[in-house]
C-alpha cells in the first residue's frame, strides 16, 4: 500500500498535542524525532522526553487529501512563530519482504550465530541461535546486545546457572544455554517479552532450562553469571536487586550503557564488584565485573 508523509516542525512542548492532533486528523502512525538529529539514547524513568525543536511526521494512506489536515493545523495556537511543514510520498514496496532480505545471519565471537528461519545457516557446526526479528525485542543487530553475545561466547558456561535481567527476547539466555549453561532465568517487566523468551527457547529446544519472572515474582537464587543487558538509569536504580543474583565470586555483564555514562555506573556496584576494561562498540559500552568474595 503507498502512504504519504505529513512532516510538521513544532515547537518541543507542543510536540504531543500535535501529534494526537494528526491521529484525529487520519493519521495511521506517529513519530518524532529531533529537528537536529540529536537522539535521545536514555530518557529518566516514566519519563517522555521531546527536544527543543521536534518534527512531527504523521502518516497516511497515499489517497488523503492533505489539504484540509494542513488547515486545521495552521488554525492551531501551537505555531505561533509560524507553521513549517513537509509532504513526502513513500515507494510502495513490499516492506516484510525488504525487511526479511535485509536480514542475514550474524556470527558473534567464534561459535555463536543468530540466525533467521529464512536463511540458510552458514555454519551447521557453529552454536545456531535460531531467532526471528519482531518489533519488540532483541535479534543481536544492537550494538550492545552484539557486545554481550561475543561475551557469552568466549565463556566456558558448562553447567554454570546464568540470569538474563531485561530478557526481551530471551536472546542472551538462551545463547548462553546453547553454549552449555545447565540453567538460566529470564526477568522482564514486560508480559509479552516473558512469552517471546519461551517460544524462542522451545524452537531452540532449551525450554525446559528456562524460566521467566516478572519483577514481582522474581526469584530468589544465586547465580554464576547474571547479564544486564537494560539502560545505565535503571542499572543504577536497581543496583542492589542485581547485585543480589551474583553469587560470591561470580560474574556480572552489564550493557545498554554509553561512555559518559561508565563512572556512574561503575560507582553503583564497585563496593562489591572488581571491573574489567570497558568494551565499547559504536558508542555503546558493556561492563564486565567479578563479584568479591
Amino acid at each position: 500500500m503507498p502512504w504519504i508523509q505529513l512532516t510538521v516542525s513544532a515547537p518541543e512542548k507542543h510536540a504531543p498535542n500535535i501529534g494526537d492532533m494528526l491521529e484525529g486528523n487520519g493519521a495511521m502512525a506517529v513519530t518524532y524525532r529531533d529537528a537536529q538529529d540529536n537522539p535521545i539514547f536514555e530518557p529518566p524513568l516514566g519519563e517522555l522526553v521531546y527536544w527543543q525543536e521536534t518534527l512531527v511526521t504523521g502518516l497516511f494512506p497515499a489517497d488523503t487529501n492533505l489539504a484540509p489536515v494542513i488547515k486545521n493545523l495552521k488554525k492551531s495556537s501551537y505555531f505561533k512563530d509560524g507553521f513549517n511543514y513537509k509532504t513526502d510520498q513513500l515507494e510502495d514496496k513490499d516492506w516484510e519482504r525488504e525487511w526479511m532480505d535485509n536480514f542475514h545471519p550474524i556470527q558473534f565471537g567464534k561459535r555463536l550465530w543468530v540466525c533467521p528461519s529464512w536463511r540458510d545457516i552458514p555454519d551447521p557446526n557453529a552454536v545456531n541461535i535460531m531467532l526471528d526479528p519482531g518489533m519488540a525485542f532483541g535479534t543481536g543487530t544492537h550494538p550492545t546486545t552484539a557486545l554481550c553475545l561475543g561475551w557469552l561466547d568466549g565463556q566456558d558456561l558448562t553447567a554454570k546457572t546464568v540470569v538474563d535481567f531485561g530478557c526481551g527476547s530471551g536472546i542472551l539466555a538462551i545463547g548462553a544455554l546453547l553454549l552449555g549453561a545447565k540453567r538460566a532465568v529470564g526477568i522482564d517487566i514486560d508480559k509479552q517479552a516473558l512469552i517471546a523468551s519461551m517460544e524462542n527457547a522451545e524452537r531452540n529446544g532449551v525450554a525446559e532450562q528456562l524460566e521467566v519472572y516478572l519483577p514481582s515474582n522474581q526469584p530468589t537464587l544465586k547465580a554464576d553469571v547474571v547479564v544486564a543487558n537494560i539502560l545505565a538509569g535503571p542499572l543504577q536504580e536497581l543496583a542492589d536487586i542485581i547485585t543480589n543474583y551474583v553469587a560470591e565470586g561470580g560474574e556480572l555483564v552489564m550493557s545498554g550503557i554509553l561512555e559518559r555514562q561508565i563512572p556512574a555506573v561503575q560507582a553503583a556496584y564497585e563496593e562489591q564488584f572488581e571491573f574489567s576494561p570497558a568494551q565499547v562498540k559504536d558508542d555503546w559500552v558493556m561492563l564486565h565485573a567479578k563479584r568479591r568474595r
